[in-house]
């Protein structure tokens, strides 16, 4: 049987097995053992769970015998096409928000993006599009109706890439804007993958353990139980979480190794955030409040705060500052990171280099930062260093000059999941507790009713280059 939550030492062991499922997978149960440090009786015990629980499967081919004679085989996390279950992701942006499916092991089968129009969403008009998301992928939500206007329809994109669905397979590589429509990944259109819950994630202020966003001030949040709000409207277990505790949680499960150890990360958005883990447990403190880094000094920064200071990160460095300077030159129209993004790709010289000092500005934060917590790695979650080497080449430079601690440029790194990050990190949110104590995990037997399918739309396969309107990180 899986054991309760209640029961800490075979909880323990049952993570512990998981999570070298996680890292070392396929393995046969006599690995695990010699992985993990359990014995084989205990490793048996909480195999034998998981594989009931639907996390793990035995692979159908044997990988060779054991000296006595015994066939070894193989087991893996459950991602099969039928069966595995799946998470809905849902990270909640300034101008968007981004849905999504992940596998246990963290792989986006299927992304959309819902582009907020006439203002800042509202939990009704989220859960009404994730419901509509969800059931074009074969899954049919149970909570409460919503009633109001519906916003226009979500635009539909390439998990890895941020441009239109195809139906073949995607690799990361430049983001184009495609079409709309409903998404055609035919991992993601089975109707036969158990859904576990909503990982809920954005900026601000956010106590996980009480789901509230405490504050949120670019979309007039304060003190709102917004995970009960998702979980009332969609039936499903909703975790919530500020994003880069998230994409912290996600690196540290599926990405760096150096991360399990110790991870820094700094997220450049709209917003400007940190976290902090050790051990494979990110930080919170008090009241959640760890991470608030938006008027930590950017040494040589003189850009005006709304505080009042000079050379506050979110002044010298949140892509709202940089997108007003960029109208202000007459680089884009509007202040858009991913035009700015898009105009040095097309050539400008302006935006390159105005993307360079921001990088610069990012490196010298960064290096502040790996002074204090001396980190094995210092992620940074930063739009255009994802999508191009050159500016993360530049935030390095600036922060192993800068600090005092760190010569090793190697140590600063861009998110393993690429332009996908913020979709793997929100589903990361019910993800991460899951393997600390998969006892949590809800069943995983098939409790939602697939949706009626029809033929899939396709789309425009993908073009070289950045197009107009790159995703954002927000």
């Amino acid at each position: 049987m899986p054991p309760t939550p209640g029961d800490s030492r075979a909880a323990a062991n049952a993570a512990t097995v998981l999570r070298t499922v996680l890292a070392h997978g396929p393995v046969a149960r006599s690995g695990i053992s010699t992985l993990c440090g359990l014995s084989q009786a205990a490793v048996s015990r909480q195999t034998t769970g998981l594989l009931r629980s639907g996390l793990l499967r035995e692979l159908p081919h044997p990988g060779g015998t054991s000296a006595a004679g015994r066939p070894r085989i193989p087991l893996d996390l459950h991602t099969g096409a039928v069966g595995g279950p799946l998470v809905a992701g849902l990270h909640i942006g300034v101008p968007s928000s981004h849905f999504s499916l992940v596998d246990l092991r963290g792989q986006v089968v299927a992304h959309r993006t819902f582009p907020h129009t006439g203002g800042p969403p509202t939990p009704a008009h989220l859960t009404t599009q994730l419901r509509r998301f969800l059931h074009e992928h074969g899954h049919t939500t149970h909570g409460h109706t919503t009633h109001g206007p519906t916003p226009p329809g979500p635009t539909t994109h390439s998990p890895t890439t941020g441009g239109p669905i195809t139906s073949g397979p995607t690799t990361p590589g430049p983001t184009t804007q495609g079409p709309t429509g409903p998404p055609t990944t035919p991992a993601a259109k089975a109707p036969h993958r158990p859904l576990l819950g909503v990982g809920a994630a954005l900026g601000g202020w956010i106590r996980p353990a009480e789901g509230t966003v405490v504050r949120h001030e670019a979309l007039g949040w304060h003190d709102r139980p917004l995970a009960a709000e998702l979980s009332a409207a969609l039936g499903l277990p909703v975790h919530l979480d500020n994003h880069a505790r998230a994409i912290a949680r996600a690196e540290m499960l599926f990405g760096h190794p150096s991360a399990r150890r110790s991870i820094v990360h700094l997220f450049i958005g709209n917003v400007v955030d940190a976290a902090f883990g050790i051990e494979g447990t990110v930080h919170q403190g008090p009241g959640s409040a760890a991470g608030d880094v938006s008027h930590l000094p950017v040494p040589g920064s003189t850009a005006r705060c709304a505080c009042g200071r000079t050379g506050c990160l979110q002044a010298a460095a949140s892509d709202t500052a940089l997108g007003a300077e960029a109208v202000r030159l007459g680089i884009v129209p509007e202040p858009a990171i991913g035009l700015v993004v898009d105009a040095a790709a097309a050539g400008d010289p302006r935006a390159d280099l105005l993307l360079r000092e921001r990088a610069r500005a990012v490196g010298r934060a960064a290096a502040l930062l790996l002074d204090v917590f001396n980190p094995a790695v210092l992620l940074v979650s930063e739009l255009s260093s994802i999508l191009h080497e050159g500016y993360l080449a530049e935030i390095r430079e600036a922060a192993t000059a800068q600090s005092h601690v760190c010569d090793d440029p190697a140590r600063i790194i861009g998110p393993h999941a690429g332009p996908a990050v913020l979709t793997q990190a929100s589903a990361t949110v019910l993800l991460g507790p899951l393997f600390q104590d998969p006892a949590t995990a809800p069943s995983t037997a098939p409790s939602l009713a697939p949706a009626p399918t029809g033929p899939p739309r396709s789309a425009p396969a993908d073009l070289p280059g950045i197009a107009p309107h790159t995703p954002t990180l927000r």
